[in-house]
C-alpha cells in the first residue's frame, strides 16, 4: 500500500495514523520514518526513525558538509543506512507490518536503501509505504507497478477520509481476507 501526493498535503501524518491504528490492532509494526525539521519557518532537513527502537539520525541537513547533494540539502548515507535501512531489514523479519516513508530522491542515492525496499516488497509482509510524487526511478516504477500494489493519491480533499480505507485495506490484508 503505497501512498504519495504533493509535497505538504500530508502523506507523512495519513501514514503515522496508519500505523497508530495497526499498533492498536496489536499489530507489529515496524520500518522508518522520515520527518522534516524546521527551525522556525525554516526547513533545515529531514529527521529519520525506526519505529521499532525510536533511534534517529539525519537524513538531510542544510549544514551537512558532505553526501549528495538534493537541492539545498546533502544526503546523510550513513544514518540513512545506519538507522533506516536497519528499521526496514529488521522489520521485513520481525514484524506483521514493514513501513517506508519515503521512497524518494534523497533514499535512492543508498545502494543499500534500495535493497531494502526490494526486499520489504518481495516480502509476504504488508508494506506501507510513502513514494515521492514526482520521482521517476527503475525502482520506483517496480514498486508502484506490482501486481499486489495499491497506489493511494492523497489530496487536501481525502487526506481526513483515507485513513479509514487504507486501514480496512491494511487488516484485510493481515488477517488473509483481502479481496473477499
Amino acid at each position: 500500500m503505497l501512498l504519495t501526493g504533493s509535497p505538504g498535503v500530508g502523506k507523512t501524518s495519513l501514514m503515522l495514523r496508519i500505523v497508530e491504528s495497526l499498533k492498536a490492532k496489536g499489530y507489529n509494526v515496524g520500518g522508518m520514518v522520515s520527518r522534516e525539521v524546521r527551525v522556525g519557518r525554516d526547513r533545515v532537513g529531514f529527521e529519520i526513525l525506526n519505529l521499532k527502537t525510536g533511534r534517529k539520525g539525519w537524513l538531510a541537513h542544510v549544514a551537512q558538509k558532505e553526501g549528495p547533494q538534493v537541492g539545498r540539502y546533502r544526503v546523510n548515507v550513513g544514518d540513512l543506512e545506519a538507522i533506516g535501512v536497519e528499521a526496514i531489514m529488521s522489520a521485513v523479519t520481525r514484524s506483521d507490518v514493514i513501513v517506508i516513508d519515503e521512497i524518494g530522491p534523497m533514499e535512492l542515492h543508498s545502494r543499500k536503501f534500495r535493497e531494502a525496499v526490494l526486499k520489504a516488497a518481495e516480502s509476504l509482509k504488508l508494506l506501507v509505504g510513502v513514494v515521492h510524487w514526482k520521482a521517476t526511478d527503475t525502482l520506483i516504477d517496480r514498486v508502484k507497478g506490482r501486481d499486489d500494489a495499491e497506489v493511494h493519491l492523497v489530496t487536501v480533499e481525502n487526506r481526513e477520509n483515507l485513513p479509514v480505507l487504507v486501514l480496512k485495506e491494511a487488516v484485510a490484508f493481515l488477517s488473509g481476507t483481502a479481496g473477499e
